[in-house]
């Protein structure tokens, strides 16, 4: 089993969470609502934790839409819990835990740009450097340089959160 090294722990991720939070806000303090896209399941995750803090925050209303997109075919038509005309001219941050080569993160934005939208940006809680796509985090909680063979692993579980290398 490969070594594991704690890169964020739970507190870490809480700070970061509120830092990204407190930016969307600021991104959004026009708005009366906002959308938070979390892709399936860590991302999704991860816009549920910006979701409570922008509640305490700000008087936005939050919506949460679970994008599902098949990470090994991303072709594959992509999948919200919301749909799409709920997101018609609104404000969107589409979440994930890792941007990595950005293949997951590109075929979300596609999917959200077949509606006119008033704004988008992305979040992530972990920006890697090994981008194929040319697709950025508008909002990340940490930039890490890793090599290839290295894995970033966000695990959310009460009270035990943390971002792991391996």
């Amino acid at each position: 089993m490969p070594a594991k090294n704690i890169i964020l722990n739970s507190e870490q991720i809480e700070h970061k969470i509120k830092r990204i939070a407190y930016q969307i806000y600021e991104t959004n303090v026009d708005e009366s609502q906002l959308i938070l896209a979390g892709i399936s399941k860590s991302g999704f995750l991860f816009a549920k934790k910006l979701k409570a803090v922008l509640e305490e925050i700000s008087d936005l209303e939050i919506l949460l839409c679970e994008v599902k997109i098949d990470k090994k075919n991303p072709l594959k038509k992509v999948e919200t819990s919301l749909p799409s005309s709920d997101y018609i001219n609104k404000s969107i941050v589409l979440t994930d835990d890792v941007l990595n080569s950005g293949t997951t993160l590109i075929y979300g934005v596609k999917h959200f740009l077949e509606v006119p939208l008033k704004r988008f940006k992305t979040a992530v809680l972990v920006d890697r450097s090994h981008k194929k796509y040319p697709v950025k985090a508008d909002f990340k909680g940490i930039s890490l340089s890793t090599s290839l063979n290295e894995m970033v692993q966000v695990h959310f579980s009460k009270g035990k959160d943390r971002v792991e290398l391996l």
